[in-house]
């Protein structure tokens, strides 16, 4: 994700890097082509006059803008609920951690509650290498003992096999009488809370926007803008290429737009800062039992954090 300093109105103009527009501007370069082509034959093609104005471009425009809209809400929708559901992952693994710190009777540093830790943070990195279609590998062995790494490795849905983990650090604990069953109960809510959680991203990341709306946003946004220029030519003459570019800008820029964040867990620019969000999780839990985080916390800010 694009992680920038606020900048002012005018630099905010010259922004280039991980913009849409490099993405889009070698269609910008054709179109501008095109348009001086249309300009310089005076909007004939082959002898034959192209008989386009720009009343049917307005309408066009207006209808066009308006389901770009709507593809914008959904994709942002799509976006924001995976950003809520990571920030609810922050909130119950807080609360996971705490309550296995204050309620279990372990000592702060003992194996049991740094394994229950170790655990939570697995958790964490494991659904964002899911939700990516990434290795989880190295991060499932630099937290997780050898014979359980191996064993979640080879798992297909290895966030609800650590899930199953957390369950039986719990079982365990009730079991010596360190936690009672209302405790676990409490235990449980948050472990329900995480399943709903995991759940709504699987959602998010199985169940893309409809193919048919992005391929039909996708064509009539293109057939606008290269038929944009037999519409003005006459109107508004040597200017058609600057206008033209412009328009085309604000239409493919949005589309651009829409297509990355519709898919929110990437590693696009645009896309959540899952890396990011899985080492502050890791950071704060380790924290909060006695563990060191210099490492962690120390690393130099990058602009962009995916």
């Amino acid at each position: 994700m694009i992680i920038r300093d606020k900048q002012n109105w005018f630099k905010l103009l010259f922004v280039w890097k991980e913009s849409v527009l490099p993405e889009i501007l070698p269609r910008l370069i054709v179109l501008f082509m095109l348009s001086g082509l249309v300009v310089y034959y005076h909007g004939t093609l082959w002898h034959y006059k192209i008989p386009l104005n720009a009343a049917p471009f307005t309408l066009i425009g207006v209808v066009l803008a308006i389901f770009i809209g709507f593809y914008n809400n959904a994709s942002y929708d799509r976006f924001w609920e995976g950003r809520k559901l990571w920030g609810l992952l922050l909130i119950d693994t807080r609360s996971l951690c705490r309550q296995a710190i204050t309620f279990s009777g372990y000592s702060q540093d003992s194996p049991e509650i740094k394994g229950f830790v170790h655990l939570l943070i697995a958790l964490v990195y494991t659904l964002k290498h899911q939700l990516r279609k990434t290795d989880a590998r190295e991060d499932l062995q630099r937290l997780l003992p050898a014979s359980l790494s191996k064993h979640v490795e080879q798992a297909h849905f290895k966030p609800v096999i650590l899930m199953r983990e957390l369950g039986k650090w719990i079982q365990t604990a009730k079991q010596e009488g360190r936690i009672d069953s209302i405790t676990v109960a409490a235990f449980d809510d948050n472990l329900n809370g995480l399943s709903n959680i995991i759940g709504g991203c699987e959602r998010i990341a199985s169940t893309p926007i409809p193919f048919t709306y992005k391929v039909l946003l996708h064509r009539t946004v293109y057939l606008y803008c290269f038929l944009l220029p037999f519409g003005l030519v006459d109107s508004i003459g040597w200017m058609t290429p600057i206008i033209v570019v412009f328009i085309s800008y604000t239409f493919m820029a949005f589309d651009a737009i829409v297509n990355e964040i519709e898919e929110p867990f990437g590693e696009a620019p645009n896309d959540l800062a899952l890396n990011a969000i899985s080492r502050m999780i890791e950071a704060t839990l380790r924290e909060m039992a006695g563990e060191d985080i210099t490492a962690l916390t120390t690393k130099k800010p990058q602009m962009i954090v995916d």
